[in-house]
């Protein structure tokens, strides 16, 4: 037995619109909203390799500078994907000393999200 974790599981973030959530989560990065069969009102996401729950609130604290990233595959590709969904982000910045690039989104509910591009990153 290995005292060192796996992976990450999942993270949890809040939600004071399970059902916007949802749909801006499968629009965007492709997840799937599974049904549990618990009596949860936590919001479950996947993309089977990475999974996001979403508890619902009734307000939402200022989650920035906290936020959390995704590795994108094709960096022109997501950001036009981006575009051709009305979704704003932040300048494109690229680190020199290893050609990556970065961004940040806002989810509806005002979750900051970097997206993040290494072009020869090893797997």
């Amino acid at each position: 037995m290995s005292k060192e974790p796996r992976y990450i599981h999942h993270v949890n973030f809040p939600t004071t619109d399970p059902d916007r959530t949802a749909a801006w989560y499968t629009k965007v990065f492709g997840m799937k909203r599974i049904q549990p069969k618990s009596n949860t009102r936590v919001v479950l996401m996947t993309r089977g390799n990475f999974d996001l729950h979403f508890t619902p609130v009734e307000e939402m604290d200022r989650m920035a500078p906290y936020h959390f990233a995704v590795e994108v595959d094709d960096w022109d590709d997501f950001l036009g994907h981006l575009k051709d969904l009305g979704i704003r982000h932040t300048r494109p910045i690229e680190r020199p000393e290893n050609h990556s690039k970065f961004c940040y989104i806002h989810d509806p509910d005002h979750t900051m999200i970097e997206l993040v591009f290494h072009g020869k990153r090893p797997n």
